[in-house]
């Protein structure tokens, strides 16, 4: 069965084509700069040929469509939602009755799930013959126990308005912790796994199963990220919607667009500039990427004891596996937990062991959402035609 796994990203549409029976990837590419002057789509075929061409001023239904016009047979789609709130317990066959939900869901995620239903409609308008499975982010973290998932506001308003810990990111850390556990040879044990990209959040893994995580009923609770604030006072919120002027679309935009490193830093949320900047002496770059690493490092300190003790710290994501630099800075903040600095270096291996020798071990894993995306549609499928 051949399966195209659609990844949509705020101004991207990550994809990829699988052959679910040899595991081989046909094809991956991205179309980038959505809703600019000139898209641009890039593919890699899998003999490495790699192809590149401006698509014109676009949005995410037209990059569906030159994806799949450009992508060739497939048998299934399968595509990633961001919010499956308390409604979806795993990935689902998609019908009109999921389309509403998602639709119901998006407040909850008001710059995710619109866009993933913009992706949904194209593939259903473009390929109805095709089966068609919903992927969420939020699944993963449905182990979570009460005391982790539930705010100290009355129930019944936590009940009706979904007010509660849902995590995100749980595509990605499904796949890292079933990689993990194939090379351990046991899924038994204490991870704390960090996803560190633009996005960026933490969860606390205790033998393959979610048990607490950084991002919380919505993706802007938790660690600094690239334009996102993470944890910020509600009492500051309010001051700024009633002191300020502020109107609820301002917070929302300087929340989740104006904040995090690109407001520590005033200039870049790209830890790779800031990093730049910072090696030339920039205090500003040099301060936003410290506080970056200061909130990972906390969240860990206090994930090893929501866990009473750590085996193993996995880096993925984009800043998590590829940039040593940060890496480092959190690492040489976690010397209370037997945390050195991590001296391995990163292989062409999917996982890397920085610091076996050390208890807790140090790990990077290349993480890899659109294979999730195709195996746990694979397994949709699968189980619809039993």
């Amino acid at each position: 069965m051949r399966i195209l796994s659609l990844n949509a990203g705020s101004s991207t549409l990550k994809f990829a084509l699988f052959d679910m029976a040899s595991g081989q990837r046909f094809t991956r590419g991205v179309v980038d700069r959505l809703g600019q002057d000139e898209a641009l789509l890039t593919m890699t075929i899998g003999d490495g040929k790699e192809i590149s061409e401006q698509v014109g001023h676009i949005k995410m239904p037209e990059a569906v469509s030159h994806v799949l016009d450009r992508i060739g047979e497939i048998d299934a789609v399968g595509c990633r939602v961001v919010h499956g709130g308390d409604r979806f317990e795993c990935a689902t066959l998609v019908n009109s009755d999921v389309v509403q939900t998602i639709l119901e869901l998006a407040p909850l995620a008001p710059l995710h799930n619109a866009r993933d239903l913009d992706v949904i409609k194209a593939v259903q308008k473009l390929r109805p013959e095709h089966s068609l499975v919903a992927v969420f982010d939020t699944t993963f973290h449905r182990t979570i126990p009460a005391l982790a998932e539930r705010y100290a506001i009355p129930s019944a308003h936590a009940k009706e308005k979904f007010v509660r810990r849902f995590g995100f990111h749980g595509i990605s850390y499904r796949y890292v912790i079933d990689k993990m556990e194939a090379v351990r040879g046991t899924k038994d044990g204490r991870i704390v796994a960090c996803h560190l990209g633009n996005g960026a959040s933490i969860c606390a893994v205790l033998n393959g199963e979610s048990i607490e995580t950084s991002m919380g009923m919505t993706p802007v609770e938790g660690l600094v990220m690239g334009t996102r604030s993470g944890d910020i006072d509600p009492g500051a919120v309010l001051y700024l919607l009633r002191e300020a002027k502020m109107t609820v679309s301002q917070v929302d935009y300087l929340l989740n667009h104006e904040s995090g490193l690109l407001g520590l830093s005033g200039q870049s949320g790209d830890v790779r500039e800031l990093e730049g900047l910072a090696s030339k002496g920039d205090p500003e770059a040099e301060f936003a990427l410290e506080s970056f690493a200061y909130r990972v490092a906390k969240y860990v300190g206090s994930y090893s004891v929501v866990l009473n003790g750590l085996n193993a710290l996995v880096f993925t994501g984009g800043i998590g596996e590829h940039s040593a630099d940060m890496r480092g800075r959190i690492c040489r903040r976690l010397g209370s937990l037997g945390i050195g600095e991590p001296t391995g270096q990163i292989g062409g291996d999917a996982v890397t062991c920085l610091s076996g020798s050390q208890v807790p071990s140090v790990w990077v894993v290349r993480t890899d959402e659109e294979r999730q995306i195709a195996n746990e549609t694979l397994s949709v499928i699968s189980s619809a035609s039993l």
